[in-house]
């Protein structure tokens, strides 16, 4: 499978020289990173505050964030900084050097010629260049995905040279990690850099409001009935953390005169409660953490969690049938949705960031048809293969939006419910033979990147709580008796991205028709 984690370029020592980056100056930074964008150090710029980064994957999602939560004016400039392909024109020396790679510094006569013309007609139709990652490609491959995207309308092919901007982005950070990947000044470096903790914040904050607007506008999909929600009773349970180096003389001094206490910031996410008139968790998060910094000054990072409550409806008998009321719902302890989002201070404006949604605490048990054989076995190896087992999983699953509104605004139409996500992967088990829960979490990730173009990213966390069998049959009829697992439980952790699908080549002819 290809490596789309720029971390790993270069080498183990990637994990500590990201630490020697987090400690970089503004200046150091951006001249080292300003040319991941094409003549767009602002990227960078913005992205720096955010330290401190995991690790290189983390840094290129933040700036890529940076650029989804701009001003479409600012990515359209962004757009138009690229050079035309093929143009001997000046331009910035990696996009020399990438042209270079896929023969457009050697083009004959006649592909010049329709390469000009295609550009033209593609910057007269969409306002700006013909944008692509040409690592990998040719003259000719350029030349057909020219004509193909000359066909598209304006707002697929504005997303989609976004996204190529992103692949060129990436690609730009893994050739410079190559290059200082084997530099051994960076390993004694690193191990002197200590990057300062400092948050607080306030959890469990339990939040409930009644008649929130509805949830409507849901794209139906053919593994789930999900088409919305009353949200009549709108339930989270919060967690907010806030940062600022304001804050520092409350730890060494005991001065608190800076200090917002946490019991005011319950206090304020339940107020603003009521000001929300939106419809997801992600969209509260979204207002109130924007809300916190522009009441609080001295708070630059504000990063809030939230588990949304799932309240059931109660079937009684209403005009002559059994239909759900609208005044009585059963407090469900069953699966759950969940959010996070970083909002940070930028100059006068505050941008949101490392985002995700999810859905925590499925609980599946698939009575037989799973597998799990041909591992190592060694003196160590008391478990025996199995060919039809059954197998009980918990599952939490999270997920990333290409654009970070998708999952705020509600009105957009492309919102991804975790009520659908489960029911993917109720599908998908049922219909999957698995030969693992690794491999089932791989054919439930296709699944749902291939349902919703508009996830960039979807990951799993996987247990294994299969029950222990007792007796191998009953007496009369077919069935097993089975006991709660022994204390030791196996896990999986596992993360897909859109590459993934173009990858696959192990889902069956079924599954990548489904």
């Amino acid at each position: 499978m290809k490596n789309n984690n720029p971390q790993k370029t270069g080498g183990s020592n990637m994990g500590d020289f990201i630490k020697l980056v987090n400690n970089w100056s503004i200046t150091q930074f951006v001249h080292t990173f300003g040319g991941l964008f094409e003549e767009s150090p602002w990227v960078a710029e913005r992205s720096w505050p955010s330290r401190p980064f995991d690790s290189f994957e983390h840094m290129m999602n933040v700036m890529k964030n940076v650029v989804q939560t701009s001003d479409e004016k600012v990515q359209l400039q962004l757009l138009c900084n690229h050079p035309d392909l093929g143009a001997r024109i000046s331009m910035s020396s990696n996009s020399v050097q990438e042209q270079a790679g896929a023969g457009l510094n050697s083009l004959s006569v006649e592909q010049y010629n329709e390469l000009s013309k295609l550009n033209k007609e593609y910057t007269s139709q969409f306002g700006f260049p013909f944008i692509l990652a040409v690592k990998g490609h040719t003259a000719q491959s350029i030349l057909e995905s020219m004509r193909d995207r000359n066909q598209r309308g304006r707002a697929e092919e504005f997303q989609t040279a976004l996204k190529e901007v992103f692949k060129i982005a990436s690609i730009r950070l893994e050739q410079w990690l190559a290059q200082v990947g084997h530099e051994d000044e960076f390993v004694c470096k690193s191990s002197e850099v200590k990057q300062r903790t400092m948050y607080y914040g306030k959890g469990d904050v339990w939040v409930y409001r009644s008649y929130a607007k509805p949830l409507t506008g849901i794209q139906a999909i053919p593994e789930s009935p999900f088409t919305g929600r009353n949200n009549i009773l709108f339930g989270l349970n919060i967690k907010v953390a806030v940062q600022g180096d304001e804050f520092l003389p409350s730890f060494i001094e005991g001065d608190n005169s800076l200090v917002v206490a946490t019991d005011s910031m319950k206090n304020f996410i339940l107020k603003h409660a009521a000001d929300y008139f939106g419809a997801t968790v992600e969209g509260f998060l979204a207002y109130v953490s924007r809300r916190f910094l522009e009441t609080y000054p001295q708070m630059t990072k504000v990063q809030m969690t939230a588990d949304q409550i799932p309240f059931e409806d109660v079937p009684v008998r209403r005009e002559g049938s059994l239909r759900a009321s609208e005044l009585v719902f059963r407090y469900s302890q069953n699966d759950r949705a969940t959010a996070a989002i970083e909002a940070q201070r930028k100059g006068n404006q505050v941008e949101l960031s490392n985002h995700f949604s999810g859905v925590a605490d499925i609980r599946l048990i698939k009575v037989k048809g799973s597998e799990f054989a041909g591992f190592v076995k060694d003196e160590y190896t008391t478990l025996p293969e199995t060919w039809d087992r059954p197998l009980f999983i918990f599952l939490n699953i999270n997920w990333r939006y290409e654009d970070p509104r998708d999952g705020m605004d509600d009105q957009r139409g492309r919102y991804v419910a975790a009520e659908q996500v489960r029911d993917v992967a109720a599908a998908v088990f049922h219909a999957c033979r698995s030969a693992s829960i690794q491999h089932l979490i791989y054919q439930i990730g296709l699944r749902l990147l291939r349902r919703f173009g508009q996830l960039s990213e979807v990951s799993f966390e996987s247990n294994n709580r299969t029950w222990e069998t007792v007796l191998e049959e009953v007496k009369e009829g077919e069935g097993k008796v089975f006991t709660e697992a022994r204390p030791p439980y196996g896990f999986q952790g596992f993360s897909m991205t859109r590459d993934d699908l173009d990858v696959d080549n192990w889902g069956s002819k079924k599954e990548r028709e489904a």
